[in-house]
């Protein structure tokens, strides 16, 4: 395996349940879970750069993304190709440095192209036919986490990474 050096991530089913609250005063709300805040705190520590591209804008997504220091936010990309190209290109990353979750259709564009891919348990069936792993967990419910720990687990010492995130009081 290579070494990931970019974990990209979908938001809704991957990051959340996939859920939409939308309140009276439109106000557009979303659950996120703390454990896959926690895998994504982890990444960081390891030196492993993160990314959300998602199809649709939410206030909620850009807070979530800034309290855990997500890399790179981008959101209403109706075709996510694109700039998952243009910030390989930025990164100088090739597709053998990056890990993807996506859990619909418009995901399959970035799934067909890299080598580490995942899927959420909740997944449309043709993202999990197309995926690498699909995780136990559901999307909003650990799966997140899931993936990082299995990439964390295959090119770390995972429980001296622990030890040492633990050492730098790192919040997530």
């Amino acid at each position: 395996m290579n070494r990931i050096k970019l974990i990209v991530l979908d938001v809704d089913g991957v990051l959340t349940d996939g859920s939409i609250y939308i309140g009276s005063d439109e106000t557009e709300y979303k659950q996120f879970n703390a454990q896959d805040g926690m895998g994504i705190s982890l990444a960081h520590c390891a030196g492993i750069l993160t990314a959300i591209i998602s199809g649709r804008s939410s206030e909620s997504v850009i807070k979530r993304a800034e309290e855990l220091n997500i890399n790179f936010i981008y959101q209403g990309i109706r075709k996510k190709i694109d700039i998952f190209d243009q910030l390989l290109k930025t990164l100088g990353l090739n597709t053998n440095e990056v890990c993807y979750m996506g859990d619909d259709i418009n995901d399959l564009p970035i799934i067909n192209i890299i080598d580490m891919s995942f899927a959420p348990a909740n997944a449309a069936e043709i993202v999990k036919e197309r995926v690498k792993y699909v995780t136990k967990n559901k999307g909003g419910n650990g799966a997140v986490r899931e993936m990082i720990e299995t990439i964390l687990r295959r090119q770390t010492n995972f429980y001296q990474l622990v030890n040492d995130y633990n050492a730098k009081g790192i919040d997530s």
